[in-house]
């Protein structure tokens, strides 16, 4: 113990100068003892510091309350610079591992989420506001925002102990196209098999895409929700026979994107908190549609507390009647009348979006939504059309959709304002219908201008 005294006491005395202030010599050796001394302590704060992050961002798993029965939990994908080493958290660690490059993703289910935000240049060169997207397209599971809801969905079943891997369960869910192949790509991912039913009016290749990835689909005819054969309902049922079946192993869960509440609370837990991050909390509108409302709702319930100020727009295509009940209190569409309908859900071309019935995730943030704005089909694509050309942009009928309300609404706000909305899915998944429909882009030149849309 003498000996280390004398060395820190003779150390100490070779930095100081005759008049005790720090040499240059003394401040560099004082340097490295700081240095030596805080490399064992880093990993530890820079560990707190994360945690403390996670918990701000509304990402770490607090205790149920009596009034949250429903909750359901998303992982947190913010990228890093971090020492090797698995997270502490259990499904973190499923998802990500660390290293001193990053962290990897570990399986498709590590690949949901922390989708990019892009600035549409053209769209906001031509509008004067600045627009934005979130690009979900690029979700690496079905490729869809209905990533984050496949996986949240199968979480909480887990985690309630409705699902379990292995026992030869079978998750059902009735679908127009997206959720069903998000959740079939993630079935596959965890150990279970996808049973889809949809209309036999929508786009072939989504079913196509379902079948590689190993789902049973059953095409049905378009019906009404009060219709025992119509698709949400034929997969409750297909559900139900199966877990009755005793020949058949483990049991069958409907997934029921349209009322179960792990939807819309997947988007509050990770879609919003990363638009809010990604645009450093600067935002007056964000624009989307709805088809079981989980998006629209679950990012307004995130936003809104923070940005009270925040424009929640809906875009609403033609046939839909959620425009009306945002404007007028009335779940009512035109199309509804007698004889002036085309097919029994919503009468439009597009698909994933509009709906005339209020399911439990729409409900949960309808009275966050300010305003509305209805589009036409031959307003969806048009926009499409001057997606590819002005952007180089390849998007499905939603995304269309979602553009257009986000350029009408640029129309009527002051310069300079930020509008964010989401690039759903690509245009691959809309060929055979919406983009047949909507033709070829020829030429050099953009065909028309955006006032031809917008008007």
């Amino acid at each position: 113990m003498s000996f280390l005294s004398d060395f820190w006491s003779q150390l100490w005395r070779g930095m100081l100068d005759n008049k005790g202030k720090f040499t240059a010599t003394g401040g560099f050796l004082l340097g490295i003892v700081v240095t030596l001394g805080m490399k064992d302590l880093y990993p530890d704060l820079e560990l707190s510091f994360q945690q403390r992050m996670r918990r701000f961002r509304g990402l770490e798993k607090p205790r149920r309350s009596s009034g949250q029965p429903d909750f359901v939990r998303l992982e947190d994908h913010t990228t890093g610079q971090q020492r090797s080493t698995h997270l502490h958290d259990q499904r973190d660690s499923r998802l990500l591992r660390r290293t001193d490059e990053g962290e990897i993703p570990i399986g498709i289910e590590g690949l949901i989420g922390n989708t990019p935000l892009i600035k549409l240049k053209a769209l906001s060169d031509a509008t004067g506001c600045e627009i934005y997207a979130k690009a979900e397209f690029l979700n690496g599971a079905g490729n869809s925002p209905k990533d984050r809801v496949a996986l949240s969905m199968i979480n909480n079943a887990e985690e309630e102990g409705i699902l379990k891997p292995g026992r030869g369960d079978a998750i059902y869910e009735g679908t127009v196209g997206s959720t069903g192949i998000s959740l079939a790509a993630v079935c596959r991912a965890r150990g279970y098999t996808a049973y889809i039913c949809m209309p036999d009016d929508q786009a072939k290749e989504k079913s196509d895409l379902l079948l590689k990835l190993g789902a049973t689909v059953e095409r049905v005819r378009p019906a009404s929700i009060v219709d025992q054969s119509q698709f949400v309902n034929m997969a409750r049922r297909r559900a139900k026979e199966h877990t009755d079946d005793p020949n058949k192993p483990g049991r069958g869960f409907f997934a029921d994107q349209f009322e179960n509440t792990a939807n819309y609370l997947a988007h509050k837990e990770t879609t919003g908190p990363e638009i809010y991050a990604q645009m450093d909390g600067q935002l007056d509108v964000f624009v989307a549609g709805a088809g079981t409302g989980g998006t629209i709702s679950g990012v307004a319930l995130a936003l809104k507390p923070l940005l009270p100020e925040l424009k929640v727009v809906l875009a609403d295509p033609q046939g839909s009647g959620l425009y009306n009940k945002i404007k007028f209190g009335v779940m009512f569409s035109p199309t509804e009348a007698e004889g002036t309908r085309r097919r029994h859900q919503v009468d439009s071309l597009v698909e994933g979006v509009g709906i005339n019935r209020l399911t439990a995730n729409m409900e949960a943030g309808l009275h966050l939504v300010d305003d509305a704005v209805k589009i036409t089909d031959e307003q969806a694509m048009k926009m499409a059309r001057w997606l590819v050309e002005n952007e180089g942009l390849f998007v499905g009928a939603s995304s269309a959709v979602n553009c257009v309300a986000a350029a009408t609404m640029a129309k009527h706000m002051p310069k300079g304002t930020r509008i964010v909305t989401v690039l759903c899915d690509s245009g691959t998944r809309h060929l055979s219908k919406f983009w047949k429909e909507a033709g070829d882009v020829g030429g050099q030149e953009a065909e028309f201008g955006l006032e031809e849309i917008v008007g």
